[in-house]
Formats: structure tokens, C-alpha cells, sequence
């Protein structure tokens, strides 16, 4: 059983809930994931972590409500429990010292490319990150991203808050202004990873993405998270979540995770009859911030 330290209610169906886990967080590095199960009969499910405090032991996870095991994830309060939280899963992410080094992140990506950012510039890199939304209401992490960049840029769909537009729009721009990365890593939306990858490939900048399967056992014993990269068949678990996005098949990674949606839908339907709306009793996150 692993206890939950806080769990606050971010903004419309995105929620950020710490754990403690100290011998997890121990072993830890950016870009890797865990594994959740809320309860006994429940499935696994893989998330992306979005801090780590190796004093306290503190694992910090960003989600959003899809179905209903985040939904059911949500109604957890601090000081409960939940099942099983493991990990750490898949390869850490390229820090080294590349020189301009850019994150990317959209929606619930921002979250996973906040400890990317930290160690990145902690290995000696100028560290530029992008991070979007569809509104200011969907944005989290913007001053956590501030202390962990060099140089940070925040956009809105809708020009609700920071600059309107993409962060692909604001990633061209800073390229047609000669501060062109030598390195990206963009997590986020499937488009939104596609769209990035189109827009740094005729200018050759190593552009990398974390990928988000359908996974089950995270150990590569099921292959459910396969993934085409460069024609080749990877396994997202244990061959990432980190790919080379000029190679990655997107399509393909599409059309995969809309598989399930019909019975995940009846799922939650059925959830939502049976259960109040997840966030009661949860506080509220200050704008702006964790």
C-alpha cells in the first residue's frame, strides 16, 4: 500500500497527487515512469513523473481524468492509500550536455518535462522550455518551470494567457530568431508531438518525444505498447518512453490508442452514474503554481 502526502485539484480534469515513496524516488532519473494501481482489482496504469525530492521522498504525478481509473484515482484523499505505485519504469531521458537544450511541453505533458528540465541544466545546458495549453485554465508547473529554465515561454490556443498560439508557433519563432535548440524533447498530445517534430525536421535538430502506449505490465512481456520507430517495432516500456520523433510512425501511434475507446467510454459512463464529481473534498492548487 502506498500513502498519498497531498492531493490537489488542478483545474478542470487535471490533478496533481504526491506519493510516499522514498526507495522509488531514490532510484529515479527524469523521463522515467510508474506504474499505478488504485485498488486490488484494478488495472495498471503508467504515469509520467513530474517531480521527485530525494530528501523527503516525495513522488510527484500530474494526471488527467480519461477514464475511469484516473476518475477513481481522483476521489483519493490525503492520507488514504492506494494499491501499488511502481516503479521506477523505462530509460531515462537524454540530459547530457548538448548546449541549447529545449523541452516542450503540452497539456499534461508539462508535468514529465519539469525534472527533465532541472537535470538538464544541472549537466550544464542552456535550458529553453516551452509550455502550452488550450487556456490559462489547463496550465500548471509555470513557476516551477521558470526556476528550472534558462529561458521560458509560456502560450495559450486561445491568447487566455502568455502568447497565442502553439508552442510549435513559438518554437519557429525562436528558431527565425536565431536561438535555433540543439536539442529537443517534446511530451504532450500525440498532434502536438507530431507538429513539433514537422516543424524542427528541415533544420536537422535532434527532436526526441515520450511516447504514451497502451501498456499493461510495463515489463516488455505483453507487447501492448508496441510502437513503430524507423519502421522497426518498439516496445514503449522498455525501449522507452523516449524515441527519436523524426523516426516515430504517429499514425500508427494514433490509431492504437483510439482501440479501446468505445468500452472506455461504457467504463466511465458508468463510473460517473455511480460516483459524485472526483474533485470534492480535494483543495484547490493556487493558480499558476504546483
Amino acid at each position: 500500500m502506498v500513502k498519498v502526502l497531498e492531493h490537489y485539484h488542478l483545474g478542470e480534469n487535471n490533478y496533481k497527487i504526491i506519493f510516499d515513496v522514498p526507495k522509488l524516488v531514490k532510484k529515479s532519473e527524469p523521463g522515467q515512469f510508474v506504474v499505478l494501481r488504485v485498488s486490488e482489482n484494478g488495472e495498471r496504469i503508467p504515469m509520467s513523473i513530474g517531480d521527485m525530492d530525494a530528501k523527503t521522498g516525495a513522488l510527484t504525478v500530474v494526471y488527467q481524468i480519461l477514464g475511469k481509473t484516473t476518475a477513481l484515482l481522483a476521489t483519493v484523499k490525503p492520507g488514504e492509500h492506494i494499491m501499488d505505485c511502481v516503479g521506477p519504469m523505462g530509460n531515462p531521458s537524454h540530459v547530457d550536455k548538448k548546449g541549447k537544450y529545449m523541452v516542450i511541453g503540452g497539456g499534461i505533458g508539462i508535468a514529465p518535462i519539469h525534472p527533465v528540465a532541472k537535470k538538464a541544466r544541472e549537466n550544464g545546458n542552456e535550458v529553453f522550455g516551452i509550455i502550452g495549453s488550450r487556456t490559462q485554465n489547463l496550465l500548471f508547473f509555470e513557476e516551477e518551470m521558470r526556476r528550472a529554465c534558462d529561458h521560458l515561454y509560456v502560450c495559450t490556443d486561445d491568447g487566455s494567457y502568455g502568447e497565442k498560439g502553439f508552442v510549435t508557433t513559438v518554437l519557429q519563432r525562436l528558431i527565425n530568431e536565431g536561438q535555433k535548440p540543439d536539442f529537443i524533447l517534446a511530451i504532450g498530445p500525440v498532434p502536438m508531438m507530431k507538429a513539433v517534430c514537422n516543424t524542427s525536421r528541415p533544420y536537422a535538430i535532434p527532436t526526441w518525444v515520450s511516447v504514451n502506449p497502451i501498456m499493461i505490465d510495463a515489463t516488455g512481456m505483453c507487447g501492448a505498447c508496441r510502437v513503430s520507430v524507423g519502421g522497426v517495432t518498439k516496445f514503449g516500456c522498455v525501449d522507452g518512453p523516449d524515441f527519436d520523433g523524426h523516426l516515430v510512425d504517429f499514425d500508427q501511434l494514433t490509431s492504437r490508442l483510439k482501440m479501446y475507446f468505445p468500452q472506455e467510454r461504457q467504463s466511465m459512463e458508468k463510473f460517473e452514474r455511480e460516483h459524485q464529481p472526483c474533485y470534492i473534498g480535494l483543495k484547490e492548487s493556487p493558480k499558476q503554481t504546483a
